[in-house]
């Protein structure tokens, strides 16, 4: 009987006995996406180009020409044996990799929802978006601007000369670099005239700031909104039009009175009054656009005339809602924010 080479046979039987013990080891103690990284490499150990299989192979050569086919059948059983176990365990891994991915994403809807307290809008926030709506309605167009302005801006292209009294009734804050935070929404109105040809239609909300000591009805920040028509042919009977069917759409059927005013960058103009709950209350100013401030733009007051109104909206939402002191808007007290 013609002799082996030292433990080849035994070799093989032990090479698969020790590859199945690994793999089913893997399962055990590992992860499923771990445990499939084994797998692969446990494959490249035994069944590689450079593995065991194959160096248990490369004895071979030395075998009797009658025992090789024994042999290589052993080696073939053997090769068949490991890769199928191999693709047996990674298929098995694969299950249970998708079942722990499955588990740690399912969503159980029968169970009781996580609570969200819901939201409410500040009541100075849906009294702009009130405002914004019924002047949208009439054509008017959303502008905005900086709340840091320079003082062209925010006076004198609306005819505050440098000596103009009406500047001391601003009560500026003015910053280190010489601009100053703007005392009304009227500077959108300049640059809006700045980029825009006419006919203009534009509503201008906003913040702004002036220098004022904080009581029941008086803050230094504070909102405002104002609008601006230029066109040909505008009068002040399309301005009392306007302001009447805003404040209807605002107040519903109260009395309106216009009382003669003064602004720098209007002329006439006027104070505008609703009778509410039995008294008179002032609720904006208004009036036809001064010839100078169109001249500051490159309007010609020849051509085109135009109306500007503009209103505190913290007076609108005190008034509407019925608050008694201007500080609550600002406080975040939610006993007070949660009654709207």
């Amino acid at each position: 009987m013609t002799t082996l080479p030292p433990n080849l046979e035994e070799q093989l039987i032990a090479l698969r006995q020790d590859a199945e013990q690994a793999l089913a080891h893997l399962a055990d103690t590992l992860t499923p996406t771990v445990a499939l990284e084994q797998v692969e490499q446990l494959r490249v150990k035994y069944l590689g180009k450079k593995g065991q299989l194959a160096q248990v192979l490369g004895g071979m050569g030395k075998l009797a020409v009658g025992d090789r086919p024994r042999i290589g059948a052993l080696a073939n059983e053997v090769k068949e044996a490991l890769q199928q176990a191999l693709d047996q365990q990674r298929a098995t891994l694969q299950t249970a990799q998708i079942q722990a991915q499955l588990a740690a994403e399912t969503l159980d809807v029968t169970m009781p929802g996580v609570y969200a307290a819901q939201g409410r809008v500040h009541p100075l926030n849906s009294t702009i978006d009130q405002v914004l709506d019924i002047f949208m309605g009439l054509g008017y167009t959303v502008a905005q601007g900086p709340e840091m302005e320079t003082d062209y801006y925010n006076f004198q292209a609306l005819n505050f000369l440098p000596d103009h009294p009406a500047r001391d009734m601003q009560d500026t804050l003015y910053l280190p670099d010489g601009n100053l935070l703007r005392t009304h929404t009227s500077n959108v109105q300049i640059r809006y005239m700045e980029n825009n040809d006419p006919p203009v239609r534009i509503v201008a909300p906003g913040r702004c700031y002036r220098r004022d000591t904080v009581d029941a009805t008086h803050s230094a920040v504070f909102h405002q909104v104002e609008i601006l028509a230029v066109d040909e042919g505008l009068t002040f009977t399309d301005l009392k039009g306007t302001v009447k069917v805003f404040l209807e759409a605002l107040f519903g059927e109260v009395p309106i009175r216009f009382r003669p005013s003064y602004f720098p960058f209007t002329e006439p103009s006027a104070e505008v009054d609703v009778q509410w709950k039995g008294r008179w209350l002032e609720v904006l100013g208004c009036g036809m656009v001064d010839p100078h401030v169109f001249k500051s733009v490159g309007y010609d007051p020849e051509i085109y005339t135009g109306f500007a109104a503009g209103f505190g909206v913290e007076r609108l939402a005190m008034v509407l809602h019925q608050i008694d002191d201007i500080r609550r808007l600002y406080n975040s007290d939610l006993r007070f924010l949660r009654q709207f």
